[in-house]
């Protein structure tokens, strides 16, 4: 007896490669914010480079105090509306043509503060510009950041991680300017000229850096698909046992589908439609974020431009040095805290914004003990303690903003937090006027209590609960 073997099933062919893979298994996608994180460093060394030659300017072209300072503050006249002009601009253009721009700007900038060392009337514009620039750089870099430390540019970031990255670009940027522009012009030939080059050479290299990175806003402010999401994923269906699955056309022409994973449907969900913004961020950005801004740069400015001129009077030949190496020190500090900074935001919403304001606050009470007794060594301690207060207020606002923006006003949102912050930058100036008929020493008291009733505000704010 015979026995007909049942007929086998024809050989399956061999299956057709997805055309891409899915994104979590991209490891590059994460690294895109590396590139545009330069952009952030340039915009805090364009600010803190000409920080550090203040004593110089006074010393070697004669410029008074008040000059000086005014110099350091009109910085915010050009800042403000670079910030926000530049944070919409970004929002409707697209990230990449602001950056560039901004860092064509920025450039000019320091050509100008360059030619102020032979025409010190240059300065102004050169400072004013070096603000445009500053400021277009911030609120179009920390949107390009916190877009590309998302899905589906990075699929591994946890919440506040592009805080943390825009704020360690920036306080590197603020840290190294100051001091490399001090030590040049400590020992370097015409250091008025050769103090600013660092910064070209850093401008060319974040635009190479940043031409990599890919554009993640549409013109009219939509978000840009690229990628995978883009060619890959063309539709989503449901999958057997109601298992989602992405469907798209293989090389072959046929259709294959593939689990998508929890990130990239997050990653789906961000790029569809979006409604109309709620005034809910506005009010929750208004209430807890607004009042820590301005006190973000009201600590290291206080120590950059304030503090050494009144406590270096016993460092004859060594005033830049010393201004130098406080303007590496105040952010660097700012840089350090930032794993205390993700440990108190886990713990809770405001907790890094009172820690914060009580650094501010304890700093600001170093630096009067140091004025009154004329001790660089106890300024440099304040000086670190501002700058620690600068990195967990930072980190707070920048967290909150990304937490609370839409996608589609995440740049304008940024915008006005910078510019909310660069508020402080003015009060050196405010000190500088107050000095006349009141001791620097007592003014720096006094800003303590608008620090400690801004710390009970948010306390109060933050721990209320909302309907």
């Amino acid at each position: 007896m015979t026995t007909t073997a049942p007929p086998t099933a024809p050989a399956a062919e061999p299956a057709t490669a997805p055309p891409a893979a899915p994104l979590a298994c991209r490891p590059p996608f994460h690294r895109h914010w590396l590139r545009t994180g330069w952009v952030m460093t340039a915009s805090g060394w364009s600010a803190n480079q000409f920080s550090a030659l203040l004593g110089a300017y006074h010393s070697d072209l004669g410029l008074t105090a008040a000059t000086t300072t005014a110099l350091f503050g009109i910085y915010v006249l050009g800042l403000i509306p670079g910030l926000l002009l530049g944070g919409p601009a970004a929002d409707r253009r697209g990230r990449r043509p602001v950056v560039f721009v901004s860092l064509v700007v920025s450039a000019l900038a320091t050509v100008l503060l360059m030619a102020g060392s032979a025409a010190t009337g240059l300065l102004w514009p050169g400072r004013f510009l070096t603000g445009i620039g500053a400021g277009a750089l911030l609120s179009a870099g920390s949107a390009w950041i916190k877009e590309l430390s998302s899905p589906p540019y990075d699929t591994v970031a946890t919440g506040g991680t592009a805080a943390r990255r825009s704020g360690l670009f920036l306080s590197a940027g603020f840290a190294t300017g100051g001091l490399v522009a001090a030590l040049i012009a400590q020992w370097a030939p015409a250091p008025m000229i050769t103090a600013y080059l660092p910064h070209l050479v850093l401008s060319v290299a974040a635009a190479l850096l940043a031409a990599r990175a890919p554009e993640t806003a549409c013109p009219g402010g939509r978000l840009a698909p690229s990628g995978p999401l883009a060619t890959t994923l063309t539709t989503v269906s449901d999958g057997p046992r109601g298992e989602r699955s992405a469907a798209s056309d293989g090389p072959t022409g046929e259709r294959t589908t593939a689990p998508v994973r929890p990130t990239l449907e997050r990653a789906l969900a961000s790029h569809g439609p979006t409604t109309a913004p709620s005034t809910a961020p506005g009010t929750a950005f208004r209430r807890l974020v607004a009042p820590v801004a301005p006190w973000v740069f009201v600590a290291p400015s206080i120590a950059l431009a304030t503090l050494p001129g009144l406590v270096d009077a016993r460092l004859t030949g060594w005033q830049t040095v010393y201004a130098g190496i406080v303007t590496a020190v105040t952010p660097g500090t700012g840089l350090l805290v930032a794993p205390l900074a993700r440990r108190l935001a886990a713990r809770h919403r405001i907790a890094t914004a009172v820690a914060g304001l009580a650094a501010v606050i304890l700093g600001l009470l170093l630096a009067a003990f140091a004025v009154a007794r004329v001790r660089p060594d106890a300024a440099l301690l304040a000086s670190a303690v501002l700058g620690a207060g600068y990195g967990l207020c930072v980190a707070y606002g920048l967290t909150e903003v990304a937490a609370l923006a839409p996608p589609d006003r995440l740049a304008r949102l940024t915008a006005r937090f910078w510019a909310l912050c660069y508020l402080g930058f003015c009060t050196p100036y405010a000190i500088t006027l107050l000095s006349g008929p009141f001791a620097p020493a007592t003014v720096l008291l006094a800003a303590v209590l608008p620090a400690a009733a801004t710390l009970v505000l948010i306390a109060l704010r933050g721990t209320r609960p909302t309907a």
